[in-house]
């Protein structure tokens, strides 16, 4: 409870002075209410009285047990920003404990829409939750509620592309759904039409950037076929043009890739980079990038309910999906991989033995 008190201590407590519960204590609970399965404030409290027994050696709790209300006015209140700064130095201490290896390889960023989360009249709209999703390491690095609750938001928004290649990123997604001119100029400096040649005499990484290759993958009976192709790179790229590439000023490289699944239609993808991948490099990259559906998606909306969730007022969106991807990455250090991360919210929920053992390793 001590080191879990250091990585709140800086959370602003927005309530005033006359508030009964600390609000470090409210937060331990919540997030072991989590780690049961608890999707909802009301869960949450249920949770704190049915094992009530559990706190008289780790709570002072000299108000008692906390209501509902109380939880939900406590994530209401908090600042998302602030609240996510505590995220990310729990994690950080977290992983020292548990010896986690620090993220390398593919940071995936894409955004996901809480989608009950939204007020009334407002369904077109629900609030997306953008996430970095370190792919190696299977954990949420770090959550940011998208500007306007608007998909535009979404990692693939130019500005986050651009974003991700100032930062550790090396490649982008930049597909046609968002920012059809800004496509449209990639689209160009991919085909020679904008800068430099889109074949430029010199061969990139992995051999001529102007042949393709292929990659099939089978999933769920379908068939997959991924092409990667052209890969533009050289002068053209370094932002002098116009349209999007004036406001990727580290852009090195674009990559269009060519995907057919089954009967589907033909959808190709660009990509821009800060640096030039071989052709093999960039359809391994973009297929890790997805494992972020199956890995964080997924379980967030099957196992912990996040598309269920009606909390819609204030901040209690964004501060209830910091706490879900909080409780993800402790539930998957546990590193017994016969047990599902269902199966493990479950036993945390009927061993306290165990409960206590997945945030052991910030002792």
């Amino acid at each position: 409870m001590k080191q879990f008190s250091e990585c709140f201590e800086g959370l602003p407590d927005p309530r005033a002075d006359n508030a009964l519960h600390d609000l470090t204590e409210l937060l331990f609970i919540a997030l072991m209410a989590t780690l049961c399965g608890a999707t909802s404030c009301v869960d949450m409290a249920l949770f704190a009285r049915m094992k009530a027994y559990l706190w008289r050696d780790v709570l002072v709790l000299k108000h008692g047990l906390p209501s509902h209300d109380t939880f939900s006015r406590i994530f209401r209140m908090i600042d998302p920003e602030a609240f996510e700064a505590a995220f990310r130095r729990f994690m950080k201490a977290f992983a020292e404990g548990a010896r986690i290896e620090q993220p390398h390889g593919v940071v995936a960023l894409d955004g996901k829409a809480l989608r009950r989360g939204y007020e009334r009249g407002k369904s077109h709209m629900p609030p997306v939750m953008v996430t970095a999703w370190a792919a190696q390491t299977r954990r949420a690095l770090a959550n940011v509620l998208a500007p306007d609750n608007n998909e535009a938001g979404d990692a693939t928004h130019r500005d986050i592309a651009a974003q991700g290649l100032r930062g550790h990123g090396r490649c982008a997604a930049l597909p046609s759904r968002h920012g059809q001119r800004d496509c449209g100029a990639v689209r160009r400096l991919h085909s020679g039409r904008e800068g430099e040649p889109a074949c430029p005499a010199g061969r990139g990484q992995g051999g001529d950037p102007c042949r393709g290759t292929q990659t099939y993958a089978t999933d769920h009976d379908r068939r997959c076929r991924s092409r990667a192709q052209g890969t533009a790179q050289g002068t053209g790229c370094t932002g002098q043009g116009h349209g999007a590439t004036a406001r990727l000023p580290r852009l090195k490289a674009v990559a269009r890739i060519t995907s057919k699944r089954g009967s589907d239609k033909t959808v190709e993808r660009y990509f821009v980079m800060s640096r030039a991948y071989s052709r093999t490099e960039v359809l391994r990259i973009v297929r890790t990038h997805w494992t972020i559906e199956n890995g964080l998606h997924w379980p967030l909306d099957v196992t912990l309910d996040e598309d269920l969730a009606r909390n819609r007022k204030d901040n209690g969106p964004a501060n209830l999906a910091v706490l879900r991807r909080l409780a993800l990455n402790v539930a998957r250090a546990d590193p017994d991989e016969k047990i599902s991360l269902r199966g493990k919210l479950k036993r945390a929920g009927w061993n306290d033995a165990y409960l206590f053992d997945l945030l052991g390793h910030m002792r």
